[in-house]
């Protein structure tokens, strides 16, 4: 059974930064392009950040420039490193295998404000 576990959610004020750790067993993230989704209440989830399996990312534009997603193969882990946070940003974060998704995990909650 596929499980992923994010963490590193909290309340953080705008200009601040955090880094959502995201664990996957049953496995190997090595193989996938791996993403961080987020959804806001009342909205889809969207995908903001994707590494592939040769490390290179993409972004939706929204993010770009502030957040960084990155990948630890040995441990079989991703993370997202969020900088100069915004209001807008606030959501609940998943990770996910980009092309064969499985179930979602619980997420991490974000949420920036004053």
């Amino acid at each position: 059974q596929v499980q992923l576990v994010e963490s590193g959610g909290d309340l953080v004020q705008p200009g601040g930064s955090l880094t959502l750790s995201c664990v996957a067993s049953g496995r190997v993230v090595s193989g996938w392009d791996m993403g961080w989704y987020r959804q806001a209440p009342g909205k889809q989830r969207e995908l903001v950040a994707r590494i592939t399996t040769l490390r290179a990312t993409h972004y939706v534009d929204s993010v770009k420039g502030r957040f960084t997603i990155s990948r630890d193969n040995a441990k079989n882990m991703v993370y997202l490193q969020m900088n100069s946070l915004k209001p807008e940003d606030t959501a609940v974060y998943y990770c996910n295998f980009v092309n064969s998704p499985t179930s979602w995990g619980q997420g991490t909650q974000v949420t920036v404000s004053s």
